[in-house]
């Protein structure tokens, strides 16, 4: 017993350096998840894209995951291969998207074309490098997810009855360091390359550093699993298909998941499409627009930890997300005052949506390891992220048909890259009150699952830290 409490896992400086670990390749990932997002502008003006364009793209990242059940796949293979082959998988699938989306917005595909299913145009006319651009976002959609389960349980498995809560928003809070360059560095690195594709060089370099970080971290798990081994701790049961019915006869989870799916729908979309908001919103230009949406990912880098501290000391999980939800509400219902256009408002804003951005998801996702056996954590986590991929692929789609259909406010000529430009103008009132109806239902599900802990005595309001 003795030698079992002198395990990696039970070694402090261990359990931290291999979350710093695999932060590092969630950071990575995160930069080239969103590496495009301040781009809007320039994609129109470069490459002939409308807004329901770049919402067709954005929407790809969830494709595969969706109609492929592709994230559920990803939750068996994580409970029957383990974390670390899972996170290799994740990475190199990753690396493949990417590819394929730097070639496609690198001027090797042109032209335009129409898009019908049965006969229903989903957009016309479509830019073919909108299209292909998708299709490696799906791909590396597919990689991003498995990966972020991966890390998900591997900071559970090394954290579980210690800093659990901490742990993974710190984590998470690395991964929106990402997020935070992503809005800011792209449009400098275009005007000193002058190539468009130059943000996600950048961002395939970052993340083959983090493959080889990853690696480094799927040493330290392997020790950890023969020192389990030689301590006589018994292995985990191995995935069956009767743990997803079991999984969804779980009440709890599924208000988690559907808590999930509409937080992260008025959150991640609206990252995708917050420059190019305050670039129309309070007339500024966009290279300076994406430090606003980057004062997000920073706020939340800072205080999800404190947030992650707060539920492993004092529990309160469904109450943090209560209340993270109500903020989400008031910040995109204040966004969409068309007169509420005032520069230190849209900064204010953005740093209390960074404050919800924290709250919800430090309390999430080890709510779900709360009422979801070790065993089956992977496969619960994927049914989250997939039913929360509806979100991320839909809705980024809708808003973007939604800005071309009934929120064109007129043109305007600009210089973008030394050449001038009529662009299209855009109010989003409209989309605004989208995500305000979202956040309007993540408080209904938050108290729902309250009202389900209380009920079932999860342990969602006590302290994740045992004594």
């Amino acid at each position: 017993m003795q030698e079992l409490k002198k395990s990696l896992r039970d070694s402090k400086s261990a359990r931290w350096l291999m979350l710093g670990l695999v932060s590092f390749t969630m950071m990575c990932m995160y930069y080239l998840t969103d590496a495009m997002a301040p781009l809007q502008e320039r994609l129109q003006a470069n490459l002939s894209w409308t807004a329901s364009d770049y919402g067709f793209f954005t929407s790809g990242y969830g494709w595969f995951n969706v109609f492929l059940l592709m994230l559920v796949f990803s939750g068996m293979i994580l409970d029957k291969m383990g974390v670390r082959f899972t996170g290799i998988l994740g990475i190199s699938i990753m690396l493949i998207g990417g590819f394929i989306k730097y070639w496609a917005i690198s001027g090797h595909v042109t032209g335009m074309f129409e898009l019908t299913i049965f006969s229903w145009q989903m957009i016309a006319p479509s830019a073919k490098s909108a299209v292909v651009a998708g299709f490696g976002f799906a791909i590396f959609g597919v990689g991003c997810e498995m990966f972020g389960i991966a890390a998900n349980k591997a900071v559970v498995r090394w954290f579980r009855g210690k800093e659990m809560a901490l742990a993974i928003g710190l984590n998470t809070s690395t991964g929106r360091i990402g997020t935070a360059l992503a809005m800011f560095t792209p449009i400098p690195l275009i005007r000193l390359t002058g190539n468009i594709s130059a943000p996600v060089v950048l961002s395939l370099f970052l993340l083959g550093i983090g493959m080889l970080v990853f690696v480094l971290f799927t040493f330290m798990d392997h020790k950890l699993d023969r020192e389990e081994a030689d301590a006589g701790v018994a292995a985990e049961e191995e995935f069956k298909f009767a743990d997803i019915v079991e999984i969804g006869r779980n009440r709890a989870f599924w208000y988690i998941t559907i808590l999930c799916v509409l937080f992260y729908s008025a959150v991640f979309p609206f990252i995708k499409y917050a420059t190019n908001m305050i670039v129309q919103k309070f007339d500024i230009s966009d290279a300076n627009a994406g430090y606003i949406p980057a004062l997000l990912p920073l706020s939340a880098l800072l205080l999800t930890p404190v947030f992650g501290s707060l539920f492993d000391k004092k529990g309160k999980g469904a109450t943090i997300m209560i209340i993270g939800s109500i903020l989400l509400v008031c910040v995109h219902l204040l966004f969409s005052i068309p007169s509420l256009n005032n520069f230190a408002v849209a900064i204010g804003l953005v740093m209390v949506l960074g404050v919800a951005f924290s709250m919800v998801p430090s309390a999430m996702w080890p709510s779900i390891a709360k009422i979801i056996p070790h065993s089956k954590l992977g496969t619960a986590y994927s049914l989250t992220f997939w039913v929360q991929n509806w979100g991320i692929m839909g809705v980024p789609l809708l808003i973007g048909v939604v800005l071309d259909k009934y929120c064109i406010t007129g043109t305007v000529t600009k210089m973008v890259d030394g050449k001038e430009q009529v662009l299209t103008q855009y109010n989003y009132m409209i989309p605004m009150l989208i995500f305000s109806l979202f956040g309007f239902l993540a408080i209904g599900f938050a108290f729902l699952l309250k009202a389900e802990d209380r009920k079932m005595g999860y342990g969602l309001e006590k302290p994740n830290i045992k004594t």
